[in-house]
C-alpha cells in the first residue's frame, strides 16, 4: 500500500514536469497599518508552503515565482487577515502595498478544521489560533510547548513542568497532536509525550480545535492541536536567523544555569525553496521559590534537547507543487540531583545529590518524515492533496526498584511506527444563489505500538493495526448561514500474536497465557454544524461532532485476567459532542463563548484499584464553557484574558454518577495578559496564569485519598517578557517565569497525592537570549 502510493505520487511529479512550464516572476511591496506606518513581521504566504516575513520597515521580497495569478495571505497578529489575488508577470517584479486593519478574529485563517484553508467564520466550531509572533513571546519565558500551550490554550490543562503532557486534557478528554497533519499520539498505549515532539522554534503556528471531531482519525475526543512548522521563506538564496540564550533561577542560581542554541536558514533558488533549523539546549537544575532542587521523575531539569528540522518545496508549475520534509526530535533527562520523596500536604518532594539508576528517561527519538503534492484548477476547479508519512517514535519511562504491575525494578519504553498517507480533494460547486463545497478522500495508516521493559521482558504487546477510512465533508453556503455537515468511516483491525502477561512475582508467578487473534472495530462518525456571518458583533454558532478511539487498548491487553483475545473488553470509545457558542467583533474588542457538552455511552476512565489505575469502561459526560476577550485599547497597548471550565462525571453499573478524577478534569483555568510598547522598537508584556480550587473526592476507608483524587487549592502566578529590536539585525528577548518567585503547587502535584510526585512549580526563572538575523 504505501510504496503504491508513493508510485503513484512519482507518477503525478513525472506528469507535471512533462507539463510545459510557465515563467518566471517575483512579487515585492509592503505592509503597512491604518495610520501609514510599516509592519514589521508579517508574515506573507503563497500555497500554505512558501511564504516570507517583512522586515523591520514592513517591506517584503518574493522572488522565482510562477508566472500567473496567486492567491497570497497577509497576517500579523493583532490584526485582520487579508487573503488576495496577484498577477505575476513572467521577467517582471509585481509590487503591491497592503494596508491590515485591526485585529479581526472572523478573519482568521484555519487550515486544520475541514483540511483546507478558510476563514474561521466558516468554521462552526471553536477554535485557537497561536501565531508566530505569539509562540516567539511565551517561548521566551519558557521554550517548552506544553508550557506554552498550556498558558495560552482555553480548555488545555495547565503546564505540569514535566516532560510529558499526563493531565493537559483538552476539554477532559484526550487531544490528538499532529505536526503538519501527521498523528504525533499513540492513542493504543498513550506515553503522554505526543505534545512534547518538536521545539517551538520550528513552528510557525499552532491549530486547536475544541471538541471531538470525524474529520480526522483515532485520538480526537478532545480535539486536535496541529503544530504547523516553519515555511521556506522566498526572496534570497540564504538567509536566516541565529540564536543565543541561556537560562536560571533568579534567587537561587546554583547548578541551575542552562543555555540553548538555535540556527534556521532558508532561501529560494529558482523552483526551489528551503528552510533548515537545528536546536540544542541543555538545562540546568530547577529550583522552586524557596530554592529546593526539583528532580521529579520524567521532570524537565537536567535535560538534553536535540531539534533537526528540513523542508524542501519545488514548485512544478503554477499549479503544482512537492514538498518534502524531515523533522527529528530527541529529549532525555541526565539527572545528577534524584527526587527524595516529601510528605503529601506536608513538605515538597525535594532533589538531593546521587545517581539515577537505569538509562535517561524521556523521548530517544521521534522521526517525521512526509511528502505532500499539491495540484489545484483540475477538472471543475477541484484541488488535490496527498501526503503520505512516515513516523516513529520512544517514549522512555523512568527506572523502577519496585512496581505494583511486575516483579522487581525495571525500565519501561514504549514505541510506536506509523505509516500512512492522506489524500483529500476539494471541489467547489454553484446552484443559483446557493454556493460551497465538497472535501472528501481517504486516510490510511499502518500502526505498530508496543511496551517492552529494557531487560527484554514484554509488558504489551505488538499491536499491529490497520486503519482505512473515507471521509467526505460539505459546505453549503446560503445568504447568511455557513452550513456544514459530513460523514467518516473507520475501519480498523489490530492483529495481536499470543503473548504471556507480565509476571508479578518469582518463577513466572502470576503470568497469564493469553491466545493472540484480529480485533475488527467499524463505526461511522457524522458532524454537522451551522453558523450565522451576517453581523460581526454577533457570528453564533451550533455544532454537533463525533470522534472514534481506541483509546489505551495496550492497558487493557497488559492487566488481562482472560485466556482469549476475544474474551477481552476493548470497544472503542465513541464521543458525542454538542456545542454552542458566538464570536463577537466591535471595533478593537473581541469576544468569543462557547458552551459544550461531550458525551460516550462507553468511556475509558482511570480509576485508582489497589495502587495503580484500572481502566473503567462506563459512560461519560464532560461539560464546561470558555470565554475569551481581547481589545486593542491604544495603537501601543493591548490587553486580553480568558476563563474556561470543564467538568466530568461517570455513571456506574448502579446509576450512581461520579466525579472523574484530576487526570481528565482539571480545576477552572483563567489566564490575562497586558501589552505595551513605549516605543516602535520595544515590547513589554505582563501575563498571568490562574487556576482554581477542585475539591469532589473523599479520603477513602483508610483515610487516604485515592490516586488522582486529592483536593486542589487555587494557584496563580505571573510571567514576563520583553522583546527589544536593536536594529533590522539583532534583538533581545527577556522572559521571567513566575515573575514574583510565588511558593505553589502545580495542580497536578496536589490531586496525584504522591509523597514522590508532591513537588513545587518553580522558582523565578529568566530566560535572556540575542537573535541576529541576515
Amino acid at each position: 500500500m504505501f510504496r503504491s502510493l508513493l508510485f503513484l505520487l512519482s507518477l503525478l511529479t513525472f506528469l507535471q514536469l512533462a507539463a510545459q512550464e510557465k515563467g518566471q516572476g517575483s512579487l515585492k511591496g509592503t505592509v503597512h497599518t491604518a495610520k501609514g506606518e510599516g509592519l514589521p513581521n508579517a508574515t506573507i504566504t503563497l500555497n500554505q508552503n512558501t511564504g516570507t516575513m517583512t522586515d523591520s520597515t514592513g517591506r517584503f521580497l518574493l522572488s522565482n515565482l510562477p508566472a500567473g495569478r496567486r492567491e497570497i495571505v497577509i497576517s500579523s497578529v493583532g490584526y485582520a487577515t487579508r487573503v488576495i489575488t496577484v498577477s505575476i508577470h513572467e521577467g517582471k517584479a509585481s509590487t503591491i502595498h497592503i494596508t491590515l486593519e485591526p485585529q479581526g478574529f472572523l478573519n482568521e485563517v484555519v487550515i486544520t478544521a475541514g483540511r483546507k484553508v478558510e476563514n474561521i467564520k466558516e468554521v462552526p466550531s471553536s477554535v485557537t489560533i497561536l501565531q508566530a509572533r505569539q509562540i516567539r513571546e511565551q517561548a521566551a519565558i519558557n521554550p517548552n510547548i506544553t508550557s506554552i500551550l498550556g498558558n495560552t490554550v482555553p480548555g488545555l490543562g495547565t503546564f505540569t513542568n514535566k516532560a510529558t503532557n499526563s493531565g493537559q486534557t483538552l476539554r477532559g478528554r484526550s487531544v490528538l497532536a499532529l505536526i503538519d497533519g501527521i498523528p504525533q499520539s499513540t492513542p493504543l498505549m498513550n506515553g503522554s509525550r505526543d505534545l512534547r515532539t518538536i521545539d517551538p522554534a520550528i513552528i510557525e503556528r499552532v491549530e486547536v480545535i475544541k471538541g471531538a471531531t470525524s474529520i480526522y482519525g483515532n485520538g480526537s475526543g478532545g480535539g486536535i492541536i496541529n503544530m504547523i512548522t516553519k515555511k521556506p521563506e522566498s526572496g534570497k538564496a540564504i538567509s536566516g536567523e541565529t540564536q543565543l540564550s541561556t537560562d536560571g533561577n533568579l534567587t537561587h542560581g546554583s547548578s541551575t544555569m542552562g543555555y540553548r542554541v538555535s540556527q534556521t536558514l532558508h532561501g529560494t533558488i529558482k523552483k526551489f525553496s528551503y528552510v533548515v533549523s537545528g536546536v540544542y539546549q541543555e538545562t540546568g537544575a530547577l529550583k522552586d521559590a524557596d530554592g529546593n532542587v526539583i528532580a521529579q521523575p520524567d521532570g524537565l531539569s537536567e535535560t538534553r534537547l536535540y531539534n533537526i528540522f528540513g523542508k524542501l518545496n519545488y514548485q512544478i508549475n503554477e499549479n503544482q507543487q512537492i514538498t518534502a520534509s524531515y523533522n527529528f526530535f530527541s529529549s532525555r533527562q541526565y539527572a545528577g540531583f534524584i527526587n527524595m520523596a516529601g510528605v503529601y500536604g506536608q513538605l515538597p518532594a525535594v532533589g538531593v545529590w546521587g545517581d539515577d539508576p537505569g538509562e535517561a528517561a524521556g523521548t530517544p527519538h521521534n522521526h517525521n518524515f512526509y511528502l505532500n503534492y499539491r495540484a489545484s484548477k483540475l477538472p471543475a476547479n477541484s484541488s488535490l492533496e496527498v501526503m503520505v508519512y512516515d513516523h516513529r517514535f520512544q517514549s522512555l519511562n523512568r527506572y523502577v526498584e519496585k512496581a505494583n504491575t511486575w516483579y522487581g525494578p525495571g525500565q519501561t519504553y514504549i514505541q510506536s511506527e506509523k505509516r500512512g498517507a492522506r489524500a483529500n480533494l476539494n471541489t467547489p460547486w454553484k446552484w443559483k444563489a446557493v454556493s460551497g463545497d465538497i472535501t472528501y478522500g481517504l486516510d490510511v495508516l499502518k500502526d505498530m505500538t508496543n511496551q517492552v521493559l529494557t531487560d527484554g521482558r514484554v509488558y504489551v504487546p505488538d499491536m499491529n493495526m490497520k486503519n482505512f477510512a473515507p471521509f467526505a465533508q460539505v459546505k453549503i453556503d446560503i445568504r447568511n448561514f455557513v452550513i456544514k455537515g459530513g460523514i467518516r468511516y473507520e475501519n480498523a483491525s489490530i492483529k495481536v500474536k499470543d503473548y504471556n502477561t507480565i509476571a508479578t512475582g518469582p518463577n513466572g508467578e502470576g503470568s497469564i497465557a493469553v491466545k493472540g487473534g484480529n480485533l475488527n472495530y467499524n463505526a461511522t462518525m457524522f458532524n454537522a454544524g451551522v453558523r450565522y456571518t451576517k453581523y460581526a458583533f454577533f457570528n453564533p454558532f451550533v455544532s454537533f461532532s463525533q470522534a472514534f478511539g481506541l483509546s489505551e487498548l495496550g492497558r487493557v491487553l497488559r492487566t488481562a485476567k482472560e485466556n482469549t483475545l476475544d474474551q477481552i473488553t476493548t470497544d472503542p470509545v465513541i464521543t458525542n459532542n454538542y456545542e454552542a457558542g458566538f464570536s463577537s467583533q466591535v471595533g478593537p474588542f473581541s469576544f468569543t463563548a462557547a458552551y459544550f457538552i461531550s458525551t460516550s455511552k462507553l468511556g475509558a476512565n482511570f480509576v485508582e484499584e489497589n495502587g495503580v489505575f484500572v481502566t473503567q469502561r462506563e459512560p461519560e459526560k464532560v461539560y464546561g464553557y470558555e470565554l475569551v476577550a481581547e481589545a486593542s485599547i491604544m495603537k501601543n497597548l493591548r490587553a486580553g484574558a480568558s476563563l474556561s471550565y470543564v467538568e466530568g462525571k461517570a455513571e456506574k453499573k448502579d446509576g450512581t454518577k461520579v466525579y472523574m478524577n484530576g487526570e481528565r478534569i482539571m480545576p477552572l483555568k483563567a489566564t490575562g495578559f497586558i501589552t505595551y510598547s513605549p516605543v516602535t522598537a520595544l515590547q513589554l508584556q505582563l501575563s498571568t496564569v490562574h487556576t482554581g480550587s477542585r475539591n469532589r473526592f473523599a479520603p477513602r476507608a483508610n483515610g487516604v485519598y485515592g490516586l488522582s483524587e486529592g483536593p486542589v487549592k487555587p494557584v496563580t502566578y505571573f510571567n514576563f517578557n520583553a522583546g527589544y529590536r536593536i536594529n533590522s539585525s539583532f534583538n533581545l528577548a527577556l522572559g521571567i517565569e513566575n515573575l514574583f518567585n510565588q511558593s505553589y503547587y502545580p495542580p497536578r502535584s496536589q490531586y496525584r497525592v504522591q509523597d514522590l510526585e508532591y513537588v513545587q512549580g518553580n522558582g523565578a526563572r529568566y530566560n535572556l537570549s540575542l537573535g541576529f538575523k541576515f
